[in-house]
């Protein structure tokens, strides 16, 4: 029989219990050595021990061992532990949030539609709302600018049963855009915006990997300084793609765009788009 040996150790030398937390899916943690920050992909038992996956922002994948203390969750050192078998799944969610629909099939498109500025941003709506539109049956389609609003209104042709909305950039008091935009006064269009000079600064600094969105002076051509202060190559294709890249969800927008683009959707899909199709 093996006799019972206290723990000496002084109370100040013991390390503090720290919550045991399951690597869910999705989970976003920070390894406490290497600083790696990701979302768990995956656990796996191997003959050392239990794994956990991390995907980061970039798509990076590392493997690390489960130990105690490894890991911070919202700035907390934690214990991450395998989820147990039996925990309920969760209801998996698209981009934008919203709660995925297994097998749902696009819905033939209604005749509203919503209209955005140019190429970047309809990329982007697509990689947030992509599922959602088309469950929905929302077209995005891009202008190239919206100097000649008020006439591609009028050529649309809205009505109860087709609703346009618009996204405008830099839709500020006082700006070009707002002198356009208040030019459209039909009840069945909507017009609303962020503040931004392009779509590019809707995207989150801290997803992309900087500080700021640098400040660039007027007169310059606003993509072409943001590459050059950042140190990037002076080519707007390549850079939108390397920061179109770093969007993975709705997080890592910010609140301004993501409140418009909402707004546009619940308008342009609201009762009375009467074209009575459903998704079957």
């Amino acid at each position: 029989m093996r006799s019972y040996q206290p723990d000496l150790t002084p109370p100040w030398k013991r390390s503090a219990p720290v919550p045991e937390v399951p690597a869910e899916p999705d989970l976003v943690v920070e390894e406490v050595s290497t600083g790696f920050c990701g979302a768990v992909i995956r656990c796996e038992k191997t003959a050392q021990g239990p794994t956990v996956t991390l995907e980061d922002r970039f798509g990076k994948h590392r493997v690390f061992p489960m130990e105690p203390r490894g890991f911070r969750l919202e700035g907390r050192v934690v214990t991450l532990v395998r989820p147990s078998a039996a925990a309920p799944a969760r209801p998996a969610r698209t981009a934008s949030g919203s709660v995925a629909v297994p097998g749902a099939r696009a819905r033939v498109a209604r005749a509203g539609r919503i209209y955005v500025e140019g190429r970047h941003d309809a990329e982007l709506v697509e990689r947030v709302w992509g599922d959602d539109l088309r469950i929905e049956g929302v077209v995005v389609e891009y202008l190239e600018g919206i100097d000649d609003l008020p006439a591609i209104v009028r050529e649309f042709s809205p009505g109860p049963d087709a609703r346009l909305g618009v996204l405008v950039d830099h839709l500020v008091p006082g700006s070009k855009e707002s002198r356009i935009a208040a030019q459209v006064s039909d009840a069945n269009v909507l017009v609303v915006g962020h503040p931004y000079i392009d779509v590019w600064e809707a995207v989150k600094p801290s997803s992309v990997g900087i500080a700021d969105w640098p400040v660039i002076p007027r007169g310059q051509d606003w993509k072409t300084g943001v590459c050059r202060a950042l140190g990037w190559e002076e080519n707007t294709g390549a850079a939108w793609q390397r920061i179109l890249a770093t969007v993975r969800s709705y997080r890592d927008l910010e609140p301004a765009l993501l409140g418009s683009v909402e707004h546009l959707i619940d308008f342009v899909t609201a009762p009375g788009d009467g074209d009575g199709l459903s998704g079957d």
